[in-house]
């Protein structure tokens, strides 16, 4: 069984935060009799945090955002039920983690209470074969899904984040993630056919399980993307495909980001999905792609059936020509595949001194040329900024996602305010061109101060259904910006 894998090194246990609702004995040796409880401080601390850049800095300093009484690791999913009803009689916070691979402090036990560890509920349960579906326990690496799947079915969920050997099926339902091959296959939510989920009250529910219905609201995509919010995800089903028995793959060069945009947005126009269709801009294409700092690559890679992969290259090829783009060397492809899920300059930098995160959005195509010229200045403009650099990663018939990564070099005490002050300054450019909170990284802590502006008049209806399905607010407290019975959120939820 895969385990966690820890963001950098934690020099110490101590709890930047304090505040945290205590586990008593009585609770402790309730949770003993339904699954395996740690108690030692450094195994608390660990599972205390996620892969936020800026908790990097404090693990390096000794620190944990915040830290949990105890850590639950149920081996059973019939053992949540029961977990989270003790909890829930014992007013105890509960929050739901797994691979904690979540870049925006999601999984972060902000008020104490219980870490519920979901990697003990791992394994494939059922394959449906001919219709194409298979059941999967929430704490299932992706790794071990597709082993599974692929060396004893020849079946592929097709989800491949970058984050793919860090993170979890529940979450990715937690968070609505997107793999590389979103293109070809959707996002997690067009992946999922139902879940099982425990409510706040220790019920258990199911959701979906056709192909479509129509029998009041889609509940499958309340739980997807509420981060543990509004229920503890213990099942998924999925769709699942052969694995494909053909692959080709392309790249262009363009003089412009925008010229690359207007390539991927004639593709999705003319009804071609290819798996991968990434844009990188020419800081990105110098970096990755051995560009010479003015042309901008696109990387091209389909899957499936010789026919419809032939079409589909077919489709790219005459947008790239006709958006003015000319052919790259294909191995630029093969380059991306080697080193996509490669993590290392972010702890090599972190250890440096240097502010680095990421920003991924979306909007529609209209507003993706402005948006890129927008959000890097606005990044820049903050004070001891060095570089930020886009690149397009998931594009749809009516948008594309873009993704801008940016670091800064303060002084180490100005840490802290530096990354408040790029991610407003980068946030505030997103909203007034046009663009949208998050694509697949989800809110949690981080972005949650920015939420009620991007739901707008809709975060009260968020505000109903929490109340309504955690009256208590035990379940992960102080995120997706939502008010807490255990007190403010330590993190600003609002400027």
């Amino acid at each position: 069984m895969t385990e966690p894998t820890p963001p950098i090194e934690l020099t110490g246990t101590d709890a930047r935060w304090s505040g945290t609702v205590t586990v008593d004995d009585a609770l402790v040796a309730e949770l003993r009799a339904l699954a395996p409880v740690l108690t030692d401080v450094e195994q608390v601390a660990d599972a205390s945090r996620d892969w936020w850049p800026l908790a990097m800095h404090w693990a390096l300093a000794g620190q944990v955002p915040a830290r949990a009484g105890v850590v639950v690791r149920p081996e059973d999913p019939a053992a949540v039920a029961p977990i989270v009803r003790a909890c829930a009689t014992a007013g105890v916070p509960i929050t739901a983690a797994a691979g904690r691979s979540g870049v925006c402090g999601a999984s972060v036990p902000l008020f104490g209470g219980v870490v519920l560890d979901m990697t003990g509920l791992a394994g494939l349960v059922d394959v449906d074969a001919t219709s194409g579906i298979v059941e999967v326990l929430a704490g299932t690496f992706g790794p071990d899904l597709e082993a599974a799947l692929q060396s004893q079915h020849s079946m592929s969920v097709g989800h491949f984040p970058q984050s793919f050997e860090l993170a979890t099926v529940g979450g990715w339902v937690a968070c609505r993630g997107a793999g590389q091959y979103s293109t070809r296959y959707g996002k997690v939510e067009d992946l999922v056919v139902g879940l099982e989920v425990v409510l706040a009250d220790g019920t258990s529910v199911r959701t979906g399980g056709a192909p479509a219905a129509a029998v009041g609201p889609d509940l499958t995509q309340l739980f997807l993307g509420s981060e543990g919010t509004l229920g503890i995800v213990t099942r998924v089903w999925l769709r699942a495909h052969p694995v494909p028995a053909t692959e080709r793959r392309a790249a262009y060069w363009f003089p412009t980001f925008s010229a690359g945009i207007e390539a991927c947005r004639l593709t999705l126009r003319d009804g071609a999905t290819p798996a991968v269709l990434r844009l990188y801009d020419g800081v990105e294409s110098a970096r990755n792609h051995a560009g010479d700092g003015t042309q901008c690559a696109l990387i091209v890679l389909d899957e499936g059936e010789q026919s419809l992969v032939d079409a589909t290259m077919g489709v790219v090829d005459q947008a790239c020509l006709a958006a003015g783009g000319s052919a790259a060397p294909v191995e630029l492809v093969e380059g991306w595949m080697a080193h996509r899920n490669d993590t290392s300059a972010l702890q090599a930098l972190t250890r440096r001194g240097f502010v680095v995160d990421t920003m991924e959005i979306a909007a529609s195509w209209s507003h993706l040329p402005d948006l890129f010229a927008a959000v890097p200045a606005a990044l820049l403009a903050v004070a001891h900024a060095r570089v930020a650099s886009c690149h397009l990663s998931h594009s749809y018939p009516d948008g594309a996602c873009l993704y801008f990564t940016f670091a800064a070099t303060p002084p180490p005490e100005e840490i802290e305010a530096t990354y408040v002050a790029l991610w407003d300054a980068g946030q505030r450019a997103v909203f007034e061109h046009g663009g949208n909170l998050s694509h697949h990284h989800g809110v949690g802590l981080n972005r949650a101060r920015f939420i009620r502006e991007a739901l707008g008049p809709a975060f009260d209806v968020l505000v109903a259904v929490k109340e309504a399905l955690d009256p208590q607010g035990i379940l992960n407290p102080g995120k997706l910006g939502l008010d807490s019975p255990f007190g403010p959120a330590p993190w600003p939820v609002s400027e």
